[in-house]
């Protein structure tokens, strides 16, 4: 698969998911990991860009174990 078209197709897979619901970097990969290969090491960089450019927003939520997560949402 052209890497072009990937990311041009993963980006568009993070932004369907975070329509529905928020969700943790980590959900992503395992709900884009379904239908395409991908790892963590490629999605967070996308989502930080994604953030910078203003097309996502995160925030923190307190857990009970360690230190609180960080969601994505559109």
């Amino acid at each position: 698969m052209n890497i072009q078209f990937k990311k041009g197709v993963l980006e568009l897979c993070v932004l369907s998911i975070l329509k529905q619901k928020n969700c943790y970097g980590y959900e992503l990969v395992n709900d884009i990991s379904q239908n395409i290969t991908i790892s963590e090491g490629t999605i967070y960089p996308l989502l930080r860009r994604m953030k910078s450019e203003g097309y996502v927003e995160t925030y923190l939520q307190e857990s009970q174990e360690g230190p609180p997560p960080e969601n994505i949402m559109l």
